[in-house]
């Protein structure tokens, strides 16, 4: 092992002999005093022995014997008197000590990021040891005893890490050290031999795609001097000196997940299924693809139907034509629906491939009251979707914004009772805000937000500010009714500003006021939408979407969550209120982070002090303590083991003691690409894991 970790560090076995000579380094100048008084001593008495005290005649040769005893010293013969070094030979010592601590800080920072280890921050060469050490099996003890973990021979006692680590191994190393070896003289007999070993995994399985995801992993003996490629042991052989790396992969077998709940999987169509005509674009293709998921189990799919396409040309007048035809290619297939009444804008967020703006009058009205939409500080319109200041303000064509809703979902379930009787919708999620989810579109990319900024409040349109300055007046304090002054841009951070920071505004009286407010706005347009659509809707499931804004979740204010609507700070419980109003409604929760806490090593997440597994447990948690159903669906592009893997682990988690998993999972996105060989058949074991059955057992790299 010592001379993998050497190999790693990048140091000689010359580099390893002289750092071990100085292993006293120079602590400044006073020990480069000491060094040389001790020198002088050691000349003086050498002299002494040699020839009696000094005299003047000996005077001569005392500097020939100095320097004579300096190429002495630090060699067998030269006893144990430390040889005084030039300067030169200090300095490049310290440079190559700098240069050996730069790679090793090189190392520690992969291993954390790439390869998932909890090393902390001032991590030194023993822990990197310890932890490749147990990753490979190894028991290593606070004291440093390492041993086996399943070997069956003695314990080897009284051996530390940092003895192992330090000396190369060598033919007479105990047998109890299964797999370092020594005596093998070809590569034939090092295969026959027990491959049992210290393994040090070279690299992550997040590096490598799932198709080549293997880790290799290292293991001790004898061998020549070259590298060598072996059909047998399907790895390779590196050789350091006279001793022989061989690598081998390392493989562990997975959670088994049969015989656990099954969790039906949905898949989301096209965004662009059906077009701006309410006709669909390619239904021959699309039919290959239904039978193609369905015979994998899928248990359904589903859609979204665009508010701007069935309602776009004038108020009251529906044009469902498009998806009588789409729902009834998916229902002979046996296939369940699940629809999205979407509100909102489709065109300029991330993973937008079409556009789908608001309906044609919709955006006249916007002309001449461009109030009807959110407005930030700067005075900025977002035309995604309607202001929740005008839910109860009859200003589209005498109606106002939730009766435009009701409207549109009860004409939905008059043209599709068919579906509702038989069964074949399952459920309906209900669009609440900007990309359907129920939140501010506080992050607006149009007006060029950037990940990881906070965001801003989006409360200045003419109604929300009505609302704002009422709230004031009702506390006593007229004053407070208008938006905070001090919070900073759309790519602020949160210590950059008056109002996030910590200690920030956004816990005084004025911020606990505002917030309050602000996100009792949120509740109360949710309240209102899903009480009209369980009317509409009755004996169907419905369902809400939140997303998971998990950046800056890390810091005091959460700085994120509170620019979307979400009063969640540090000391807070910010999603209690909306999973009780959900409650009321015996509604769905569909919470979109599943997969995200695979990014918890990436540089930029790190810097945006991100959580979002904390976040997603904790909305999690919250909706399951009130026996609320929580679906999900996968926030990022999905097509690896690793990827599915996270979420399998998520949505049925291993340590619930109450057995409890999530409701459904809808797939992000039909498309060429999951349709792909290696994809979908990595799609289709994914579908068994989540359904109970037996897949075909794989193993994946640690």
């Amino acid at each position: 092992m010592a001379t993998d970790i050497q190999k790693l560090i990048g140091t000689s076995e010359e580099d390893e002999d002289e750092e071990m000579e100085m292993d006293v380094k120079e602590e400044g100048d006073d020990d480069d005093e000491e060094d040389g008084e001790k020198n002088v001593d050691a000349t003086s008495m050498i002299a002494g022995v040699d020839g009696g005290m000094p005299t003047r005649s000996s005077n001569n040769n005392r500097f020939q014997q100095h320097h004579q005893i300096q190429e002495q010293v630090g060699t067998p013969g030269g006893g144990g008197v430390r040889r005084c070094r030039p300067i030169e030979e200090k300095e490049r010592t310290k440079l190559r000590e700098r240069q050996r601590r730069a790679i090793t800080a090189r190392i520690l920072a992969g291993l954390r990021r790439h390869g998932n280890y909890n090393l902390r921050v001032r991590a030194d060469i023993n822990d990197v040891i310890a932890a490749l050490a147990r990753e490979a099996g190894w028991v290593v003890l606070p004291d440093g005893t390492t041993f086996p973990a399943k070997s069956q021979g003695p314990r080897p006692a009284g051996v530390n890490s940092a003895a192992v680590s330090s000396q190369m191994v060598s033919p007479q190393t105990p047998a109890s050290l299964k797999g370092v070896t020594s005596g093998y003289r070809s590569s034939g007999e090092l295969n026959a031999c027990n491959m049992k070993g210290v393994f040090i995994p070279s690299s992550s399985p997040y590096d490598l795609p799932s198709s080549a995801r293997s880790q290799n992993s290292s293991i001790v003996g004898d061998g020549g001097g070259q590298t060598d490629s072996h059909p047998l042991i399907g790895g390779s052989m590196d050789n350091v000196g006279d001793k022989q790396i061989v690598d081998i992969p390392l493989k562990l077998p997975e959670r088994d997940y049969s015989n656990t709940s099954c969790i039906p999987v949905y898949v989301m169509l096209p965004l662009g299924v059906i077009n701006m005509k309410c006709e669909m674009v390619d239904p021959d293709g699309l039919l290959k693809q239904l039978r193609i998921l369905k015979s994998v189990n899928v248990d359904g799919v589903m859609v979204d139907c665009w508010w701007g396409i069935v309602e776009g040309h004038a108020p009251g007048e529906y044009n469902w034509n498009g998806y009588k035809r789409l729902f009834q290619m998916v229902c002979e297939l046996k296939l369940k629906l699940q629809v999205v009444m979407s509100f909102h804008e489709c065109g300029g967020n991330v993973g937008d491939d079409v556009c789908i703006p608001l309906p044609h009058w919709v955006a006249e009205i916007g002309r001449s009251n461009p109030d009807i939409f959110f407005t930030d500080r700067e005075g900025r319109r977002n035309p995604e979707c309607l202001s929740w200041g005008i839910d109860k303000e009859r200003v589209l064509r005498g109606r106002t914004a939730v009766e435009v809703y009701f409207d549109c979902m009860r004409s939905f379930r008059v043209e599709f009772d068919e579906y509702f009787k038989n069964g074949n919708i399952s459920m309906i999620q209900v669009g609440l805000g900007p990309c359907g989810e129920l939140r501010f579109p506080s992050c607006p990319v149009k007006h060029g937000w950037r990940y990881p900024g906070i965001g801003e409040f989006q409360c200045y349109d003419l109604y929300l500010l009505k609302s704002l300055r009422k709230a004031a007046e009702a506390r006593g304090h007229s004053f407070w009714g208008r938006g905070p002054d001090n919070a900073g841009s759309y790519n602020s951070r949160p210590h950059e500003t008056g109002f996030f920071c910590d200690g920030g505004d956004y816990d005084s009286y004025y911020g606990r006021f505002f917030l309050n407010w602000y996100s009792r706005v949120l509740v109360d347009h949710g309240d209102r939408v899903l009480s009209l659509a369980k009317l509409a809707f009755d004996g169907t499931c419905i369902a809400a979407k939140l997303s998971g804004l998990h950046w800056w979740y890390k810091t005091a204010s959460h700085a994120a969550e509170l620019a979307a609507g979400f009063y969640n700070p540090c000391n807070r419980d910010g999603y209690a209120a909306i999973v009780t109003m959900l409650k009321k409604h015996e509604a769905t929760l569909n919470l979109a982070c599943t997969e995200l806490h695979m990014l918890d090593q990436h540089e930029d997440f790190q810097e945006a002090l991100g959580d979002s597994e904390g976040l997603f447990w904790q909305v999690l948690n919250g909706a399951w303590d009130v026996c609320v159903p929580v679906s999900s669906e996968n926030a990022l592009p999905c097509h690896d083991h690793v990827s599915y893997k996270k979420i399998l682990d998520s949505a049925k988690p291993l340590t619930d003691p109450d057995g409890r998993h999530l409701s459904s999972f809808t797939y992000l996105r039909l498309s060429p690409l999951l349709m792909e060989r290696h994809n979908f058949m990595e799609f289709e074991q994914f579908i068994k894991r989540m359904h109970g059955e037996a897949a075909g057992l794989q193993v994946y790299s640690n």
